[in-house]
């Protein structure tokens, strides 16, 4: 079971015995307490699901009442959303009938819940959490400290959060092969320790907050998840001296202002001064991955109005971190979302529980609008970092950057697969000199389409792309011998044979199509659209 350090007073005091966890575990699985039971038409649904979502907890609550009223089988499940999803006090015998295992007391002295006369109040978020990995289908229950819609007002600095949108964005880009150590940087209320003790012999979990590691320490007992240590400290500093060969960290990256009055959350701000803090962790990565090991992150970044006020590149900042370290790595970088001070600072704001049109928000908007125009900041960057240190590390580091927008974590469950056949191509077409590349027979993926775009009346396409249904789902411009030759590539022939048809056909010098089309090769197989 995992082992951390005495809370202190502020800690919840959450038990991890292992008879009143079982009891737990049964009740919650008895009673259907799961994510396809709450999102289906027995529970709240899809438009409820939504609205809470958004925020709005009402429509959730009236449904779970209209489902359990017709339907008996419904109410221990529809009782523990209330209490522990939405917040909703309920008596203490449907509490009760929810948990006839463990009972009121029993929950009570877990720490979940609180008696107030003939009601229950939960002291805690405990949620079904389900997923997709490499191993299959699974779930777990979650637990973490209360939301900003039952709270109804601003959280504790302390705060630990759940599942949000950014863990299970992470969770769905971790790479998912078998490694001896991982380590969670930063690991919350566990979650992503969890996910990495599914392929992982140890799992090193740290946090700067002691509260955070009772969560953790608790989530791990309750769902039966071993091989979990749970550390305290500062970024890498628990784990001075020791390499793993996997890292994973949704750190503290949000960009906050180092002012008086603006709350610093445990669970987003790193105390640094703009992305500094993702700054660190890319540049202490190398010291800690072991040779072949890869490091995984989500971060922003910063990008200034001109490189004379600030220095800063974006995404492009992120090599630069990379390379301040003493041991060479592999550095990827993918842009999924920018945005611009004023939606940034209001996103956050917001994230906090601080309502707009209050004058705590005014006064917090201030603050982070005179922050950035302080340091020049134009815009503020959202993505995934993936660093590897290299077996052979006498070659050059790779520096790949990417942008493709579309909303962090849209379309990218599922991702840990695609990423680790990128890294695995990446190798292979850098071992490839340009006679190696022309001899291979390769093979367009059957997640790969062409779309051609005429003039009316034209027989000739003024736009022809390629278009990629898995991965990244990522768009390239192609001329007329790129799409012949991906359309040939069914492993018959070699590359260097289709240019040489190719040339014969369109009429122009082999040697110069020959050049013009190897380095897209290249880039086609290690997107992943051409497999070699």
């Amino acid at each position: 079971m995992p082992q951390t350090t005495p809370t202190d007073p502020s800690t919840p005091h959450l038990s991890t015995d292992p008879e009143l966890l079982a009891r737990l575990r049964a009740d919650l699985a008895s009673s259907g307490f799961t994510v396809e039971r709450l999102q289906g038409a027995d529970a709240w649904g899809s438009r409820a699901g939504a609205a809470l979502f958004r925020g709005e907890r009402v429509a959730a609550r009236r449904a779970l009442a209209r489902s359990a009223a017709r339907d008996a089988s419904v109410r221990p499940a529809a009782t523990l959303a209330l209490t522990f999803v939405l917040g909703y006090s309920q008596t203490v015998d449907a509490v009760a009938e929810a948990l006839p295992t463990l009972g009121v007391d029993g929950a009570v002295t877990l720490g979940l819940v609180a008696r107030e006369a003939d009601t229950v109040r939960a002291l805690i978020d405990l949620r079904p959490y389900a997923f997709v990995d490499a191993s299959g289908e699974a779930g777990w229950w979650i637990a973490s400290d209360l939301g900003e819609l039952v709270v109804e007002g601003a959280l504790r600095e302390d705060h630990v959060l759940g599942v949000g949108g950014a863990s299970a964005t992470l969770a769905g880009l971790m790479i998912s092969r078998q490694v001896d150590r991982a380590l969670d940087l930063g690991t919350g209320c566990g979650i992503q320790a969890l996910h990495a003790a599914r392929h992982a012999r140890h799992v090193v979990a740290t946090d700067i907050s002691r509260r955070a590691l009772d969560f953790a320490a608790f989530n791990a007992a309750l769902n039966l998840v071993d091989g979990i240590e749970l550390r305290l400290g500062s970024l890498f500093e628990p784990v001075a001296g020791e390499t793993f060969d996997h890292i994973v960290s949704n750190p503290p990256f949000v960009i906050t202002p180092r002012a008086e009055g603006v709350p610093e959350y445990e669970y987003r701000d790193g105390g640094m001064v703009g992305d500094d803090l993702v700054a660190s962790v890319v540049e202490g990565l190398g010291r800690h991955l072991a040779p072949g090991g890869v490091g995984q992150l989500l971060g922003n970044w910063e990008s200034g109005g001109a490189a004379a006020v600030t220095g800063k590149k974006g995404a492009y900042s992120v090599a630069d971190w990379a390379a301040r370290g003493d041991v060479p790595v592999d550095v990827w970088v993918v842009e999924r979302e920018v945005q611009d001070p004023t939606a940034y600072a209001e996103t956050w704001i917001r994230d906090g529980g601080t309502r707009p049109g209050t004058s705590d928000f005014e006064r917090l908007y201030e603050a982070w609008l005179g922050d950035f125009e302080a340091r020049g900041v134009v815009e503020v960057g959202f993505g995934y970092l993936t660093v590897r240190r290299p077996v052979d590390d006498t070659r050059p580091p790779v520096v790949r950057t990417e942008r493709l927008l579309g909303g962090l974590g849209q379309n990218d469950v599922g991702l840990g697969a695609h990423l680790l056949g990128t890294l695995d191509a990446i190798d292979l077409v850098r071992g490839l000199d340009d006679e190696q590349l022309a001899a291979r027979r390769l093979v367009v993926a059957g997640d790969v389409t062409e779309e051609r775009h005429y003039w009316p009346g034209n027989d000739d396409p003024t736009v022809i792309s390629l278009r990629q249904g898995g991965g990244f789902a990522r768009t390239v411009d192609s001329g007329t011998a790129l799409s012949a030759l991906v359309g040939a590539c069914d492993g018959e022939l070699s590359v260097g044979a289709i240019v040489a048809a190719l040339a014969q056909l369109l009429g122009v010098d082999e040697r110069e199509l020959r050049a013009e089309l190897l380095p897209q090769v290249r880039e086609l197989v290690t997107t992943g659209m051409l497999r070699a």
